[in-house]
C-alpha cells in the first residue's frame, strides 16, 4: 500500500517535471509573431498598409542552420521595411558572425534600419565600429540618434533611431543608478524637437520612458530591452525586469498614452544566462493604416 502510493507521488512528480520541461524548451525555441495596426490621420494613404517588422534583443540568438527559422518567420510576414531594435549581439561577444550573416540576409531582402541597446553600448568602441561598418557593407542603415525620412510616392513619415547613456538603465538597487531620469529635456537634445505635423516614428530601446517620446512628439515608439518579463504568468504578465523590478509596467505589447503609441516587443534572444518561460521569442509586425478617407 505505501509502495503504491510512492511509486503514484512519484508518477505525477515526473510528468509536472516533463511538462515543465517541454514548456521551457518551447519557450525558447518556438518563434511567434505579434501582429499590430497603428491608425492614425498623420498617416497618408501613400503608407496606408505599410508593413514594418521589428527584431528586438537578438542577442546572438540561432535558430536552426544560418537563422534559416527566423529568416522565414520574417519571409512569410512580407514586410515593407525590418527594424532592429538594438541588443543584436551580447556585451561579453568577441565574435559577431551570427548578427552579421542574419543583416546580411535580412538587408538583400528588405530596407533595414538598425539602433543600439544598451548591450552594443557596453561593447568597446572598437567592437561597436566594427559592427557599424560591417553592417553597412550589406545595406543596412545605422540611425544614430538622427531622422531619415522613409517615402512613398510623394508622401514621407519621419524615422528617428534613438539611443541615450547607459547610465539612464536604471537599477533600482543602485542608489546612484536611481539619481538618474530621462527626460523631454533630454531627448530634445540628443534629437531636436519634431514636426508634430507629420508622423513621426521612433525606434529606441528602453521603453521605460514613454511618457517623455510621447511628450516629444513620436506617434508610434518600437522599443524592446525587457524580454517580456522572461516568465510570463497567465493573466498577469511578465515577472522580472533588467531594472530589478518585478511585474514591470511595459515588459511587452502595445501601450497608449494620450495619441501616441508605443510597441514593445518580447524579443528573439535571451540575454546572458537568460531563459524564457511561457514567453516564447517573438516578431513584432506592424501595420500602418490611413485615416484619411474618414476626415
Amino acid at each position: 500500500m505505501v509502495i503504491n502510493m510512492i511509486k503514484k507521488i512519484l508518477g505525477y512528480i515526473c510528468v509536472v517535471l516533463l511538462f515543465f520541461l517541454a514548456m521551457l524548451v518551447y519557450s525558447n525555441t518556438y518563434i511567434t509573431t505579434c501582429k499590430y495596426t497603428v491608425n492614425c490621420e498623420k498617416i497618408s494613404q501613400n503608407f496606408d498598409g505599410f508593413k514594418i517588422a521589428q527584431v528586438s534583443d537578438l542577442h546572438s540568438a540561432v535558430f536552426g542552420k544560418d537563422n534559416c527559422r527566423l529568416i522565414k518567420a520574417i519571409e512569410d510576414l512580407e514586410p515593407d521595411i525590418v527594424v532592429l531594435t538594438g541588443d543584436m549581439v551580447n556585451s561579453t561577444d568577441t565574435e559577431f558572425d551570427v548578427f552579421y550573416d542574419f543583416a546580411e540576409q535580412i538587408a538583400k531582402k528588405y530596407p533595414t534600419y538598425f539602433i543600439y541597446g544598451n548591450h552594443e553600448l557596453i561593447l568597446c568602441d572598437e567592437y561597436r565600429q566594427e559592427i557599424v561598418s560591417t553592417i553597412k557593407t550589406f545595406g543596412v542603415t545605422v540611425l544614430d540618434n538622427q531622422m531619415i525620412q522613409l517615402r512613398e510616392g510623394n508622401s514621407s513619415i519621419n524615422l528617428y533611431g534613438m539611443w541615450f547613456n547607459l547610465r539612464f538603465y536604471r537599477d533600482i538597487t543602485d542608489d546612484t543608478n536611481n539619481e538618474y531620469e530621462f527626460t523631454l529635456e533630454q531627448m530634445q537634445k540628443i534629437l531636436g524637437n519634431c514636426d508634430k505635423d507629420e508622423f513621426n516614428l521612433l525606434l529606441t530601446h528602453n521603453p521605460v520612458y514613454f511618457s517623455a517620446y510621447s511628450e516629444w512628439g513620436a506617434d508610434l515608439t518600437l522599443a524592446g530591452h525587457l524580454h517580456g518579463g522572461m516568465i510570463r504568468i497567465p493573466f498577469v504578465g511578465g515577472l522580472f525586469s533588467p531594472e530589478k523590478v518585478n511585474f514591470p509596467k511595459y515588459d511587452g505589447g502595445e501601450f497608449t498614452q494620450d495619441d501616441n503609441k508605443m510597441i514593445v516587443s518580447r524579443g528573439i534572444g535571451n540575454g546572458l544566462e537568460g531563459f524564457r518561460f511561457n514567453n516564447c521569442p517573438e516578431l513584432d509586425l506592424i501595420t500602418l493604416k490611413s485615416l484619411e478617407n474618414e476626415k
